[in-house]
Order: structure tokens, then C-alpha cells, then sequence
């Protein structure tokens, strides 16, 4: 049996107006970094108003919050939506004293592992996937994004 090609098809949209959201280029190296393999995502950028709205309608919770991740197919190609609020990302990145293309590469990293099943309910998950996404951040050169939380 043949391996699936590594054809990443990403669309990417921003349905908000901010200076500084991440290039294309950028997102696409911060996929690949987490799911080498064959996927087909989409990555869009929301204001405050449609980030509440989705995670109200899908998690019943009525906020704004920072990455949604929908996923529809892991094999043989990864395919989902990543929703990132950027109004939250950048509060966030803000608050914990981060540079936003750090904390933003650390949030669509952390949505792509939920894509492909990852979870952080329990404990042990939490552990294990949190050095998977230190593991690959550090790859792409950006610090360790629980390093503060440690402390």
C-alpha cells in the first residue's frame, strides 16, 4: 500500500481587518511542523462577535475564546478547520507577556493536535501533549509556551 502524498491544501482567511495577523507562509510552516503528513485545512481569523457565536453554538459556552479546531477526517488525510479569535490571541499574548506570533504559532500547533485527536482532559493526556507542543514549537524556535505557568 502506498503512503498518502504530503499535499498540504490550506485556506487561509481573515475575516477581520488587523495589521499584524500572520502571513499564509507562516501558518502554513506552523502546520506542517505539527501534521507532516497529507491534510486539508482551513485556518480562519474571526473577530470577538463570530469567535463567541461559534463556541457558543458548539461548546455551549458563551465567550470568546482563543482556537476552535473542527475536525472531520484523520486517515488518510488530516482534514479540519482551525478558528482562531484574534481579539483573544492578542489580549492573551498581552497579558502572559509574549510576542503574538509566538503565542499564535503555539495556538494553531495546539488546535492541529487536537485535529488529529489529541486531548487534555485528564492529567496524563494534558502532560503528554503539552510536550508535543513544546517538542514542536522548539523546532520552529519559539519558547516554551507553559514555561511561566511552571513557575
Amino acid at each position: 500500500m502506498s503512503t498518502p502524498p504530503r499535499r498540504l491544501d490550506l485556506t487561509v482567511q481573515f475575516a477581520l481587518e488587523a495589521e499584524d495577523l500572520p502571513e499564509r507562509a507562516l501558518i502554513r510552516r506552523w502546520i506542517r511542523a505539527a501534521e507532516p503528513g497529507a491534510a486539508a485545512l482551513a485556518v480562519r481569523f474571526v473577530d470577538r462577535d463570530e469567535g463567541r457565536a461559534l463556541n457558543a453554538s458548539y461548546r455551549g459556552k458563551d465567550y470568546a475564546t482563543n482556537v476552535l479546531s473542527f475536525p472531520y477526517e484523520i486517515d488518510p488525510v488530516l482534514q479540519g478547520d482551525l478558528v482562531l479569535c484574534w481579539p483573544v490571541v492578542q489580549e492573551e499574548a498581552l497579558a502572559q507577556g509574549k510576542p503574538v506570533e509566538a503565542h499564535c504559532a503555539h495556538l494553531v500547533v495546539h488546535g492541529v493536535l487536537h485535529l488529529q485527536g489529541w486531548e487534555h482532559e485528564e492529567d496524563d493526556e494534558a502532560e503528554e501533549m503539552e510536550q508535543e507542543e513544546r517538542t514542536i514549537l522548539a523546532e520552529l524556535g519559539y519558547p516554551d509556551p507553559y514555561a511561566d505557568e511552571k513557575e
